[in-house]
């Protein structure tokens, strides 16, 4: 079967429009990529990319690869805050003084979606930031591993674990991996920690408290 391609990112990390452009033009495709974070590598597909009549589209294939549970749900990462509400999400006061705070960075926000519920980050990587404000949209990102086993902080790592089911790699050197990001659910008026991680949840809970406390952030 055929190997992914793998594009080393230039040692200065900063944005290379090159290899931006084939990244972009492979997620359009609906072809599952690998990225780096700043936490670990991820395999990222483009949700709006359906597949043709009778195979699968982008973020099925991605579930798929993973071998990961339907019931499971992958995160989605944008560049901004922008990109958050164009996908229709629902920051509220809460969300957007959290993403202030701690966007771009290791905090990661369930908020309504239409009818659904979805998380989103905003990564602190300079390449996968420069791709998703080339992509000008979010991205479905996961681990790049199979449900269940470590997770990849190199490029190497990566392709051992999903091999010819990828067909891009961009490698920009190890990956930091350390604490995974604080998940919290953002509601209209309230804000729950479902995992503590980088952030401390007391922190944001001290920033909503005083939001509370200040009459013209209400009603949430």
């Amino acid at each position: 079967m055929k190997s992914p391609r793998i594009i080393p990112w230039p040692v200065s990390n900063r944005p290379d429009a090159r290899i931006v452009d084939e990244v972009v033009a492979t997620l359009r495709r609906g072809a599952l990529v690998v990225l780096p974070t700043d936490t670990v590598y991820g395999v990222a597909a483009d949700p709006g990319r359906p597949g043709a009549p009778g195979t699968p589209g982008a973020e099925e294939r991605l579930f798929r690869v993973k071998r990961r549970p339907d019931n499971k749900p992958i995160a989605l990462l944008a560049a901004d805050g922008r990109q958050v509400e164009d996908f229709r999400a629902e920051l509220g006061v809460i969300g957007r003084a959290l993403a202030d705070r701690y966007w771009p960075g290791a905090l990661t926000m369930v908020l309504k979606t239409g009818d659904v519920w979805e998380g989103f980050r905003v990564p602190d990587h300079p390449v996968t930031l420069a791709i998703l404000k080339a992509m000008g949209g979010v991205l479905r990102v996961t681990s790049a591993n199979m449900s269940g086993e470590a997770p990849a902080l190199t490029a190497t790592a990566a392709v051992a674990a999903l091999g010819s089911a990828i067909e891009l790699v961009v490698d920009a050197g190890p990956a930091p991996g350390g604490v995974p990001s604080t998940v919290v659910k953002i509601g209209r008026d309230r804000c729950d920690i479902l995992r503590e991680g980088a952030i401390s949840g007391l922190e944001i809970a001290g920033i909503v408290a005083s939001l509370r406390k200040n009459p013209k952030n209400e009603p949430y």
